[in-house]
């Protein structure tokens, strides 16, 4: 795996400064980084730890183009690392085409350039795109389709009839198309409500290690091309994530919610059933939403309430000790003017 500073810099669409057919044979970090590694500096406050680096050259910010060594100049040099060491990456995944022991249900329709481990598990009538890669213990089952260059790291379940977009990777544990939580009461008993619909999962979307996406009751539950979901998240039935959204661990999220684009939910949020979060909603950590949240807006907070607020209430909660003193102070003043006044 070997590339020169020239190619990396058209990769990433940055110029390069110094020797064009400089090898570069691996991405590091600063620290670790070797003579033919290439690693990146986001500022000026890296630049010294940079100058002490072994890095054969650096990805940098225009600002620091006067460094004394091999460089690609890039307007966002933390994108550009990201693109070049998933370019080395890329080349690590070797093609095993479809393991004798893996099981493949009738009428499975198999891509080119596949790698199905051993004790893959495909349903019937399942398909399976170009240059997938099915890590061992992976379960899909029937009528499954799975887009082109997706990634279903070990032990994944995808239940029957979902759809798996292009370009997906799914992570260690998760699993897709699990009964979305629906029951009937009679008043004394539990009656199940069969969960018929499927789980959509677009183009680009990336679902961590042990995280659950529940199918709908009927129709399906969406999760939009982009979206990118952290480990141990739960996503209910019928629940709709628009593109480009960010959620991230710990995340519970209720039944037939609609959240829109570019949409963060940070760690540990709890969304109430059946609300709508609009696009460009930013939710701090551990926030719980009992309500709809119009586009644009940030809040923080359980119930979350705008986060400019929640600040100035925290700083408020900081100073009770020193308040409720004062007003004991006072209290204690003013008893003794009333004494003083009743005399």
């Amino acid at each position: 795996m070997k590339r020169n500073l020239g190619e990396l810099a058209r990769l990433v669409d940055g110029e390069f400064q110094g020797d064009e057919h400089l090898t570069i044979t691996g991405v590091a970090g600063l620290e670790e980084a070797q003579q033919t590694d290439i690693s990146f500096v986001i500022g000026p406050k890296h630049a010294r730890q940079a100058d002490r680096s072994r890095a054969g050259a650096l990805i940098v910010p225009p600002g620091l183009r006067d460094m004394q060594r091999p460089l690609i100049v890039s307007e966002n040099p933390y994108l550009a690392f990201a693109k070049i060491l998933t370019s080395f990456a890329d080349e690590q995944r070797p093609v095993l085409g479809v393991s004798p022991d893996a099981y493949l249900g009738s009428e499975v329709k198999v891509g080119s350039e596949v790698s199905i481990h051993p004790q893959v598990y495909l349903g019937d009538h399942s398909v399976v795109g170009d240059r997938v890669t099915l890590y061992p213990k992976v379960y899909v089952g029937a009528g499954v389709h799975i887009g082109d260059d997706t990634v279903v790291y070990p032990n994944v379940t995808i239940l029957d009839r979902c759809i798996i977009g292009k370009n997906v990777i799914l992570h260690s544990g998760a699993v897709v198309g699990s009964d979305g939580f629906g029951f009937a009461q009679d008043g004394r008993r539990h009656f199940k409500i069969p969960q018929v619909g499927i789980v959509q999962i677009d183009d680009e979307v990336e679902i961590g290690a042990n995280t659950t996406v529940d199918r709908a009751t009927m129709g399906k539950t969406w999760i939009q091309r982009g979206t990118k979901i952290d480990n141990l998240v739960q996503v209910a039935h019928n629940v709709v994530v628009g593109e480009d959204t960010i959620i991230v661990a710990q995340v519970g999220i209720s039944g037939s919610v609609r959240i829109g684009k570019n949409v963060i939910l940070a760690g540990q949020v709890g969304v109430a059933g059946h609300l709508e979060i609009g696009d460009g909603v930013r939710v701090g950590a551990q926030s719980g939403i009992p309500k709809s949240i119009p586009p644009g807006q940030a809040v923080t907070g359980s119930p979350a309430i705008a986060h400019r607020t929640f600040l100035r209430q925290v700083q408020f909660i900081q100073r009770l000790p020193e308040l409720s003193k004062r007003v004991k102070d006072l209290e204690q003043r003013l008893e003794a003017m009333e004494k003083a006044t009743d005399s």
